[in-house]
């Protein structure tokens, strides 16, 4: 299920009827939580967390977000006279309220969410495979379930944003192959392989990504491996 950033104020503006939106929505991220999918269930839900305390938070905000209607034309400035339905003290009420449960229930549900990623996170190894060059921001991620042979190599480009006086780190990954890992063929041996093999970087930085348990790939250990890797390089 699927929410507009402005889901609280969509349509007719009644608490039931966007409570129980609200809790089908949160029903549908909670059974993702329990397939331990946290992805992209668990930014969504952040954002909209965030969207509503801005939203309560600021009132010139809610008065520029909230609708209009028109009343009449001044013929005389040709100008639209608009009245704020923000005059309308009942209204207005109900959208407090449906702001103040859905803040609350969605921090609860974030809570959860939370949990799960900080113990994935936890069990997560993290390792340099040989020796890393002084250049670190290109290289391979070598991703693998212990006790499965499979390991998935990707690409990964570090990028720095800057921001007024803040400066963040981005993380580009793209699937290269997968290759096999046992005795004879070790990480060692598949990073000699895929420098030999594609030539693009001479002498790359490459880490390994374990993870002990079986877990989804895509809904959640790439993108937190992703997260954790912007920190450790």
């Amino acid at each position: 299920m699927i929410l507009s950033d402005t889901w609280f104020m969509d349509g007719y503006i009644d608490y039931e009827l966007q409570k129980y939106r609200l809790l089908a929505y949160l029903q549908d991220v909670k059974r993702y939580f329990n397939e331990t999918k946290l992805y992209p269930q668990l930014s969504d839900i952040v954002a909209h967390y965030n969207n509503l305390l801005l939203f309560r938070s600021n009132k010139q905000l809610m008065q520029d977000s909230f609708p209009r209607k028109l009343t009449g034309i001044d013929t005389e400035k040709i100008e639209m006279v608009y009245e704020r339905m923000l005059t309308d003290s009942e209204l207005m009420q109900e959208l407090e309220d449906i702001t103040a449960f859905a803040v609350a229930e969605m921090k609860d549900t974030i809570s959860e969410g939370a949990e799960i990623y900080e113990l994935i996170e936890k069990q997560m190894l993290i390792e340099p495979v040989g020796i890393i060059p002084l250049y670190k921001n290109e290289g391979y991620i070598f991703m693998r379930i212990t006790g499965h042979s499979e390991v998935r190599i990707y690409n990964y480009t570090v990028s720095i944003f800057e921001h007024k006086d803040a400066r963040y780190k981005g993380i580009k990954m793209t699937y290269v192959d997968s290759r096999a890992k046992n005795l004879a063929n070790t990480y060692e041996q598949i990073k000699l392989d895929i420098v030999r093999d594609i030539r693009t970087l001479p002498n790359p930085a490459v880490y390994k990504v374990e993870f002990p348990t079986e877990i989804p790939f895509h809904e959640t250990l790439l993108p937190i491996a992703k997260r954790s890797l912007v920190r450790y390089i």
